[in-house]
């Protein structure tokens, strides 16, 4: 159903067992018998369509005369599948074919103009999922996440990458056996307590996901914990330098140096690896990964290289 330029849908693929959830951002001028350039636009770690994915950045490209269809990760969000919350790098990479799969069947989605734009760990998932899926002509990463990356990283300050394995394999054998399922919270309880991790990501984070300013249903930054293995041994760069050859745009801030996400870091090491001889890197003045999600002068700058970007190489 369509309210104004946003048509609300879900859609299950022949290979699924349970429906993704999806919001299709279209031009005002939207005519049904046209054939728009489509963006597919994938929202952070631990968020949904409803923020920074669907309120930002597809809005945006469908004022600019595209369309964009912001999705709900399987298992997350409005989209179905069990266990709730899983963060599986894997589902989430196959998904954006999934979501590709559905946009070639709306007539007015011109199958050779597709392009993929991910924010955060989204981000992560576009450089993987563009290695393999060709029908996206274009590539662009938004203060772009390796999950991998973040995962070890966290896990190396405690106790260490095995450890952590060991631990997630005695939650997944204790619910073989019945026991209840078990979540992650990704961010402290209170605002106090994030400003006293001293890191800007965090805080950050915080003020988006737990206040007014980005705040959403389904946007809850909590992951399952009985399959949490997949991510320790995933990585985002593999193979990047042979695979992903599409015409690339990593945006990120350049305030996040430090960040414990590691975005400012994986962007550039992303950039240097892929195979794309069509490349390009923007630091935005000024801002942090968490400004480059809603902020005029963070995203609002992204925004202004994106769709000229997308407007020359779709």
């Amino acid at each position: 159903m369509a309210t104004g330029t946003v048509r609300h849908t879900t859609f299950r693929n022949r290979d699924m067992y349970w429906d993704i959830a999806a919001d299709i951002h279209v031009p005002a001028d939207f005519d049904e018998s046209g054939s728009y350039p489509t963006i597919v636009v994938a929202h952070p770690i631990g968020s949904c369509k409803e923020q920074t994915s669907g309120s930002i950045y597809a809005p945006a490209l469908a004022e600019a005369g595209y369309v964009a269809i912001a999705f709900d990760a399987s298992f997350q969000g409005a989209s179905g599948g069990e266990p709730r919350f899983l963060e599986d790098p894997n589902q989430r990479v196959e998904d954006f074919s999934r979501v590709v799969d559905f946009a070639v069947t709306l007539p007015y989605v011109d199958a050779g103009r597709i392009g993929v734009l991910g924010i955060c760990g989204g981000g992560g998932y576009t450089w993987a999922a563009a290695k393999t899926e060709k029908r996206f002509r274009a590539v662009v990463s938004i203060t772009g996440a390796n999950f991998g990356n973040l995962q070890r990283n966290m896990a190396a300050q405690n106790g260490g990458v095995l450890e952590a394995l060991r631990g997630i394999s005695q939650q997944r054998t204790a619910e073989a056996r019945g026991a209840d399922s078990a979540t992650n919270g990704f961010l402290p309880e209170t605002a106090e307590a994030a400003q006293a991790t001293g890191d800007i990501d965090i805080i950050e984070a915080f003020d988006y996901y737990r206040t007014e300013r980005g705040q959403a249903e389904h946007g809850c930054v909590l992951f399952e914990a009985a399959h949490g293995t997949t991510a320790l041994g995933w990585d985002a760069f593999d193979l990047a330098d042979q695979l992903l050859d599409q015409p690339l745009l990593v945006v990120v801030g350049d305030e996040d140096k430090q960040g414990a996400f590691g975005a400012f870091t994986d962007g550039h090491t992303l950039f240097d690896l892929a195979a794309s001889t069509d490349k390009q890197i923007l630091e935005v003045p000024g801002a942090s990964h968490y400004d480059l999600y809603d902020q005029p002068h963070g995203a609002g700058e992204a925004l202004k290289a994106v769709i000229p970007f997308f407007g020359e190489k779709l």
